[in-house]
């Protein structure tokens, strides 16, 4: 039987993809019955995740109205990636350093993912890759401080991915995360670095064509 840690996490995971990917769009209500319908997951580890989510900002709680999901901040997004490029240059140094032959070997193989579901148009699997690319690579990185400081930052980035996706292009945005990926499985902390800066760059350029 999974732990209840191990199913909070789930529940985190599943409503953060529904956050993320905009089944539930900004503004719209948290309505705690339907999440339990959506996910098949209990109310318990659910008000977890939602309480999670409050404290990550995409969630917000108003006096007397309940939970809905929080506004997307067009002006304030470069300002965002910013603040997330540095924690990711953090990030995958450390992962190059620090991860397993395991993890490395799974890097790639999410990389791949995220690759074959570019050149398939299937926004849903390059999401549901990316996001497992990125659980991998903090798992790897060993430093929870900047964990915790970028995964908020990553879901608002999905999130503002899939609400302007006609602007992007998901297969170089596929491209940029493998670079990402191998120079870490290499266990190259300074290409690493520079791929991860790379990926900050074609995301920052992705936002300004978005906000122009």
């Amino acid at each position: 039987m999974a732990s209840s840690e191990r199913v909070a996490d789930q529940a985190y995971d599943a409503v953060e993809a529904l956050i993320a990917t905009l089944a539930l769009k900004p503004g719209a209500p948290i309505v705690e019955s339907e999440l339990v319908e959506r996910t098949g997951l209990g109310r318990t580890p659910l008000r977890e995740a939602l309480m999670r989510l409050v404290a990550n900002g995409l969630i917000v709680q108003q006096p007397r109205r309940g939970l809905r999901v929080s506004d997307i901040q067009l002006a304030e997004h470069l300002d965002l990636l910013e603040a997330r490029r540095v924690l990711e240059r953090l990030i995958a140094a450390s992962a190059a350093r620090r991860a397993t032959p395991p993890q490395r070997e799974q890097l790639l193989a999410c990389a791949q993912a995220m690759n074959e579901a570019a050149a398939r148009g299937d926004l849903d699997a390059y999401m549901s890759a990316d996001q497992a690319l990125d659980h991998v690579a903090h798992a790897a990185c060993r430093n929870a401080a900047a964990v915790a400081a970028v995964i908020p930052m990553v879901i608002q980035c999905r999130r503002f991915w899939v609400a302007y996706q006609h602007h992007g292009d998901i297969a170089e945005g596929a491209r940029r995360h493998e670079a990402v990926a191998q120079a870490i499985a290499a266990g190259k902390a300074e290409e690493a670095a520079a791929a991860s800066e790379a990926l900050m760059d074609y995301l920052r350029q992705f936002a300004q064509d978005v906000i122009a």
